[in-house]
């Protein structure tokens, strides 16, 4: 006991948290006891001084919270809450009283007696608008716990709890107190007996009512208007009891709101007509109508229109959703009937801005219940092709059209709302089969829509419209498909010059093929391929060329499902022998014949990368159906020339070709890409070329194809790229099929510097050695040493070396350095680090520093799609590797011609890396970027400028990282962009760009030096003889001239 007096003299003195931690731990322990404290404390309750009292009651109310409960019996508990309640008398010690409570409310053995005891002390004694804002909140903690806790003893209050409680929350303001006091009444309004107290409760809820809370900056409670604003719904729709108070307010709110409250109320209105209730709806159904009314007809912007339709629907569905006797009815009466004939009457004339509205009001109708969708429909169809076919309305078919349009649409997706009619199973078991809305009018409808398709103004909402039918389940069958194919056919030809015409017919047209392929194959696409002729057209008719593109374009769109693809790739392909096979006789006839052929290559791979981005199962059997085609023609080709004097060589063609072939091999499971590489690695190094060509073009039997052979031909040499594009998207599993691969890739690299005649057959050779390097690294070794040691010093560092082999050979190394990077293999930093040793050489430093930065950048040969071996991150340790040398070395004046290539080493890889990977760097890397703006290489600049664009993207004037540097980057921008000292049009672009984006980065005062200068300089940029730079030049100069103090 002594100890425990102690501790309450020294809390009284110092207030100090320790001596209330130590008095607990003394009751947990059973050292002394709850009454003991209440002895020791007994001064300081009865004290004549307030400051005294509210001590004592404060420190009982901290021991009372840190207490385990089991600690606190029942006796207790009555005990302090006669105590508690006492203190609310005591104006110096509600505060700590009420804290006490907020504890003792929450205990187990807190009893009825005790709640209404303290319910009555608080309605009694507390005055809540005297209190500041964290006290009212204790009271409303209170009263949220009584509330959950105790709610039948508050039921049985009844009015003396609702009286006090609406005492209690009257007026209150504070939004962290509102959001628990709208909970609490929702609870009272939902479960209470409110009857008698209807008025008082609706007017201390919705007083609140529309919320214009703002919440203010750095708000540490988070309390934002949408969450006042929901938890106010919660209460004024928690009971239907406020409905005829209710009504009244929403009706002012309308009519005198702004925009902002006008869209609350009419969401409000969305959610409280429903509980409110069907016979209030019906009511009070034409008030409300003529208000949603004028929200609809006369909009103060799209979003309350929209709000003001989804309450209308609302409204609707509440009236009639209750009358289950009038869902098979096609007759209504009430509120929707005469809503809808008005709605009718304005759509007489389709072409008033009006009308479009109306027609929004009977499309939300179809959406609301059966009886009333039924109606709308029945009055809406009728009269709409009843006027398209009025003389009187000829001039506003297009109009009309666009109205039927919504209407079909919105059918089709309301159609699951309506009453679905039993059908019956062979084994007579009833299943429930939705019967389209539209059904009952859609001849007339197809009719209407068939006969807009012939006229340009009305064929866009006629196509609209057929394609509503055709996806509403169950309405049309195949005959009526097949006349509808039929009738866009005869259109397709004259909605050629309409983009938008063109798409929304092969939109159609897919849409038909999802359903039954069958009809669009034998309806559309012979008319497509017949558009394609077997030879292709002269250099000057443009007619025909475009005729053909927009043919091929329509195929892309239209074969990507399996059976329309293979139909595709059959007609294709026979194509493709006849374009390919007979020889041209001049220069301007093998280009155009492979032109051509190049547009069908192309619409083969793009529908094929669309039926692979959709995972289409049937893209592997292709490479028995399509790829041996390919080879035949293409290796035929080149059995019979030695130049490239057929089409069939043009390393274009093989190339494209290359990009089919991948698609389809990337996509083989692994068993099957095993078998094939066999195949092919005996075709690309034996020479047997026949296992994977088949086709129409005859290959002698005893024909070898020895691509990689000092003595083939040019032609065949550029199939080295055909056979690239097989082995690059093979996965890492399917072993190379040599009998020594450090020999061949050794043989590839010297290939490709020897007896390569092309950059393309030196690229294909290149790819090739970094795929299989990327994926089988490991068992290379000796090749990896041999490069490090004597392909190094014999073919890049020997100066004695010509100077485009030794750029060749740098080449090579950068690939062979790409492949293993990005799988973060050991030994990829020495061969980066090679490259900073030929920095200072005249020939080649420049290509090794553009590579340094190149071969982290993202390609189209080691990619995950391709199956290369990608770790994460290899990017980033790249650059923390590399670019503390690039820096020291760009600043170090020594040796100017490295320092110079270190500067192009910063600028590549600053544009080949994403930009969180060095925006931390950033900061210390403007002062070298700049400089490196002055270099003669108009790719370098090009590099930074575009660097300095990506930088700036979320800068502002507070937070800018070249602030510093902008007077400078000013004046070296504005010198990019004049014409006479920069003839490269990409950066007098780019520099535009950057200037136009300065003045919203960089504060006023920074700059406003420059303004003049700036002006002055731009309007020489106006008189650029490119007209994009002049484009450029006019936002620039729009951008100066509005930049002012306030920026």
């Amino acid at each position: 006991m002594e100890n425990t007096e102690r501790l309450i003299r020294t809390w009284i003195a110092t207030e100090k948290e320790e001596e209330v931690k130590e008095i607990v731990a003394e009751i947990s322990a059973d050292r002394t006891n709850f009454v003991n404290v209440v002895k020791g404390l007994g001064e300081y309750l009865t004290a004549d001084e307030e400051d005294l009292r509210r001590k004592g009651v404060e420190f009982l109310s901290l021991i009372l919270a840190s207490l385990p409960t089991e600690k606190v019996n029942k006796q207790s508990t009555r005990v302090l809450s006669t105590f508690y309640c006492g203190k609310l008398e005591d104006f110096g010690t509600v505060i700590p009283a009420l804290k006490g409570i907020q504890t003792l409310v929450k205990l187990p053995t807190c009893s009825a007696l005790e709640v209404q005891s303290i319910l009555r002390s608080m309605f009694s004694h507390v005055r809540v608008k005297g209190l500041v804002q964290s006290v009212r909140f204790v009271v409303f903690s209170i009263l949220d716990s009584l509330v959950a806790n105790h709610r039948e003893v508050l039921q049985a209050m009844g009015k003396e709890f609702l009286d006090g409680y609406v005492g209690l929350a009257d007026g209150e303001k504070d939004p962290r107190i509102l959001i628990l006091a709208f909970a609490i009444a929702r609870v009272i309004l939902i479960e209470f007996d409110i009857r008698e107290r209807i008025e008082t409760l609706f007017n201390i809820t919705f007083c609140y009512f529309p919320i214009t809370f703002r919440p203010p900056p750095n708000d540490p409670y988070g309390i934002s208007a949408d969450d006042l604003r929901n938890a106010l719904r919660g209460c004024l729709s928690a009971t239907p009891y406020f409905g005829p108070l209710a009504i009244p307010v929403f009706l002012e709110k309308l009519l005198a709101g702004t925009r902002v409250s006008k869209r609350d109320t009419l969401e409000t209105m969305g959610i409280c007509l429903p509980v409110y209730g069907s016979a209030l709806a019906q009511a009070e159904g034409r008030k409300l109508w003529n208000s949603l009314k004028l929200e609809i007809f006369q909009p103060t912007d799209t979003a309350n229109q929209e709000e003001a339709l989804r309450t209308t629907q609302i409204l609707v569905k509440t009236i009639y959703e209750a009358d289950k006797s009038a869902e098979n009815d096609t007759d209504i009466k009430g509120l929707a009937r005469d809503a809808c004939e008005e709605c009718i009457s304005i759509l007489k004339e389709p072409e008033k801005s009006q009308a479009n509205a109306a027609a929004k009001v009977l499309c939300a109708f179809m959406s609301t219940t059966p009886s009333v969708a039924k109606y709308t429909i029945s009055q809406a169809i009728p009269h709409l092709v009843k006027l398209f076919h009025s003389p009187d309305e000829a001039g506003n078919r297009g109009p009309i059209l666009t109205v039927l349009s919504e209407f079909i649409i919105t059918a089709r997706d309301s159609s699951s709302k309506l009453s679905s009619q039993p059908a019956r199973t062979d084994d007579d078991m009833e299943i429930e089969s939705t019967v389209p809305p539209l059904l009952p009018y859609k001849d007339s409808v197809l009719g209407v829509l068939t006969v807009g398709l012939k006229t340009a103004s009305s064929r866009r909402p006629a196509l609209a419209g057929l394609q509503g039918m055709v996806t509403s389940e169950n309405l049309l069958n195949d005959a009526e498909l097949t006349f509808v194919v039929h009738n866009v056919n005869e259109i397709m030809e004259a909605a050629a010059d309409d983009p938008d015409g063109t798409s929304a017919v092969l939109d159609l047209l897919s849409t038909v093929s999802n359903i039954n392929a069958r009809i669009v194959e034998e309806q559309a696409l012979p008319l497509l391929f017949s558009s394609i002729p077997d030879v292709p057209p002269a250099r000057d008719a443009i007619q025909e060329r475009v005729k053909i593109l927009d043919a091929l374009s329509a195929l892309e769109a239209l074969c990507i499902q399996a059976q329309l693809f293979e139909t595709m790739v059959i007609r294709l392909t026979t194509k493709l022998d006849l374009i390919c096979v007979p020889n041209s006789t001049t220069i301007e006839e093998l280009e155009l014949y492979a032109a051509y052929a190049h547009w069908i290559l192309t619409t083969v791979v793009k529908t094929l990368q669309k039926k692979i981005d959709k995972d289409h199962p049937d893209v592997a059997k292709y490479i028995d159906r399509l790829v041996p085609k390919l080879f035949n023609l293409l290796v035929s080709a080149a059995f019979t020339v030695s130049d490239e004097t057929r089409v069939a060589t043009d390393h274009r063609l093989v190339k494209k070709a290359g990009e089919l072939v991948t698609l389809v091999v990337q996509t083989l499971p692994l068993e099957r890409q095993e078998s094939y590489a066999a195949l092919l690695y005996d075709a690309l190094l034996g020479g047997n070329i026949k296992p994977i060509s088949e086709g129409q073009q005859k290959i002698a039997s005893d024909k070898k194809l020895l691509v990689l052979s000092d003595s083939a031909p040019i032609v065949q040499k550029n199939l080295l790229a055909l056979f690239t594009a097989v082995i690059i998207s093979l996965r890492k599993e399917v072993q190379p099929v040599v009998s020594d691969l450090n020999a061949f890739l050794d043989n590839l690299v010297q290939w490709s510097l020897t007896r390569a005649e092309s950059a393309f057959q030196r690229d294909a050779a290149l790819e090739l050695l970094a795929s299989i390097l990327n994926k089988h690294a490991d068992s290379l070794e000796d090749f990896l040493d041999h490069l490090l040691s004597s392909f190094w010093d014999r073919e890049i560092r020997d100066i004695e070396v010509a100077p485009q082999r030794r750029r060749n050979a740098i080449k090579a190394w950068s690939w062979a350095s790409k492949a293993l990077l990005i799988r973060n293999h050991p030994i990829a930093s020495q061969f980066i680090d090679k490259l900073f040793e030929v920095f200072h050489d005249e020939t080649i430093g420049w290509d090794a520093a553009r590579i340094v930065g190149e071969v982290a950048a993202p390609d189209d040969v080691l990619t995950k799609k391709h199956h290369a071996v990608i770790r994460i991150l290899y990017a980033q340790k790249f650059l923390n590797s590399v670019l503390p040398k690039i820096t020291t070395s760009a600043k170090d004046s020594r040796v100017p011609r490295e320092q110079t290539a270190s500067l192009v080493a910063l600028t590549s890889l600053i544009k080949s890396i994403p930009k969180p990977t060095y925006q931390h760097e950033l900061q210390a890397l403007i002062p070298l970027l700049i400089r490196g703006l002055e270099l003669p290489d108009t790719d370098i600049r090009l590099n930074i400028i575009d660097t300095f664009l990506v930088a700036a993207e979320g800068d502002s004037p507070e937070h800018c990282l070249i602030t510093g540097h902008a007077p400078t980057l000013v004046d070296l921008m504005l010198k990019n962009s004049n014409m006479t000292e920069m003839p490269s049009l990409r950066v007098r672009i780019s520099a535009l760009k950057f200037l136009q984006k300065l003045p919203s980065i960089v504060r006023y005062d920074i700059l406003h030096p420059s303004k003049p200068f700036v002006m002055k300089e731009l309007g020489k940029a106006l008189d650029d003889p490119k007209r994009v730079v002049r484009k450029e030049a006019v936002d620039a100069r729009a951008s100066w001239f509005a930049y002012h103090g306030s920026t």
